[in-house]
């Protein structure tokens, strides 16, 4: 698996949607996706109600749009969760992120309705530490997501389960379902 890049740059309102194209310049996204393929959009919604540091923000979400769009990538998805404590519907309304995905023409699906997204079991190459036991029935994953870009736009959450449980409470939201929340 190639290293990881980390981007930095100080950025202002004025600046912040050519700023956000810079940074995923400067962290080449271009070499680790498929332009033929679609590209799913993962926004994070910790919260339904505004909470700038929990959530995706609208001008996080339109700037990544705009450089997707500028270098090529014009089948954008983007794919919602359910969770045990947030409403999709509310969270994108509130948040002000609807707004955005209409603007840009991008098709919203969300994978706990059966119509958009359907699951299929997936059997791992190796033996699982933990995920077996929180999935007795197996692990399942969205068919959808097999073979597409994946663009996660994280947020940086602080709260006391996130500095116990780790990546594992920040697993992937589309990819597991509500019972990711009994990792804590």
């Amino acid at each position: 698996m190639p290293k990881s890049k980390v981007a930095v740059l100080k950025t202002k309102p004025e600046t912040i949607l050519q700023d956000i194209e810079q940074l995923m310049k400067l962290a080449e996204f271009e070499s680790h996706l498929d332009k033929n393929s679609i590209t799913i959009l993962k926004d994070n919604i910790s919260w339904h109600f505004p909470y700038l540091s929990s959530n995706t923000t609208p001008w996080q979400l339109e700037g990544v749009i705009i450089a997707l769009k500028n270098a090529g990538f014009e089948k954008l998805v983007a794919v919602h969760n359910n969770t045990v404590v947030t409403n999709p519907f509310k969270g994108g309304k509130l948040n002000k992120l609807e707004p955005i995905y209409k603007k840009y023409g991008v098709e919203e699906k969300y994978n706990f309705i059966e119509t958009d997204i359907r699951w299929i079991r997936y059997e791992p190459r190796h033996k699982m530490l933990a995920l077996n036991k929180i999935y007795p029935d197996g692990i399942h994953i969205p068919e959808f997501f097999i073979g597409k870009n994946i663009v996660h736009l994280p947020t940086m959450k602080t709260h006391i389960y996130t500095t116990t449980t780790g990546a594992m409470k920040n697993a992937f939201g589309g990819l597991l379902n509500t019972r990711r929340h009994y990792t804590h």
